[in-house]
């Protein structure tokens, strides 16, 4: 009967603790996204975007000037998936809950791309690298691909939280709500002039959009996808 019951514990046991082992021992921390909607259509129809700059080639989008391109509609709660390419210098971004769009810079988040092989970007602040929140918080680690090669970005927003997955490794998570100045983030650095509103008080409901030829670097994009979440 002892043996019996032990047998049953032991059951139990690998009942209640296997599944979330097998979520861990994951061997991607990108989600399985090849099902999910794509964000922007073959033909670019659902975005805001100036005319004659974006296009879309072999399924990869790039931009010929510095001039963002948006969604046509707002997004809250979301995971977005992507890939994206850089060149020698590039600087650019994954830019959400952007609220205006004429003056999205200290209306939105920005998430940014860079390449932070290049001398000008490996020498700047660390919020200013691949993978950090613009001006706030740096990743926690530089884990960019050269120039030439792609990248795999997840961003998993809700709410005040935002998760930053970059080439399988998890760089970075803010919360919005401990950044209650325009001008000093929590770990004392200085935020930049132009980001001039507390994040914390940022909508988290807006746009989508995408930084262009930012300082005459191109930029690809390609497999850019998005689930959308249940509210917190």
């Amino acid at each position: 009967m002892k043996h019996c019951m032990s047998v049953l514990v032991l059951l139990a046991f690998f009942c209640l603790y296997m599944p979330s082992y097998a979520e861990e021992s994951s061997c991607s921390l990108h989600p399985d996204s090849c099902a999910w909607k794509p964000l922007f259509a073959d033909d670019l129809s659902n975005t805001v975007k100036p005319d004659g700059v974006w296009t879309v080639e072999n399924g990869e989008l790039t931009a010929s000037k510095d001039e963002a391109i948006w969604t046509d509609r707002e997004y809250e709660n979301f995971i977005l998936d992507l890939e994206f390419k850089n060149a020698e210098e590039t600087n650019s971004g994954v830019i959400i809950y952007c609220s205006d769009l004429k003056n999205w810079i200290p209306n939105s988040i920005e998430i940014q791309i860079a390449d932070d092989f290049a001398e000008k970007w490996a020498q700047s602040p660390k919020s200013w690298q691949c993978g950090a929140i613009f001006g706030h918080l740096p990743a926690s680690k530089s884990v960019v691909k050269k120039p030439g090669e792609w990248n795999r970005m997840t961003l998993r927003c809700a709410g005040k939280i935002i998760e930053v997955i970059l080439n399988n490794e998890k760089i970075n998570e803010i919360n919005l709500d401990d950044y209650t100045s325009a001008k000093v983030n929590p770990d004392g650095t200085e935020i930049p002039a132009w980001l001039s509103k507390p994040k914390s008080e940022l909508a988290t409901k807006g746009r989508i959009g995408f930084q262009g030829k930012h300082g005459n670097a191109p930029v690809w994009f390609r497999n850019i996808r998005i689930f959308e979440t249940a509210s917190n």
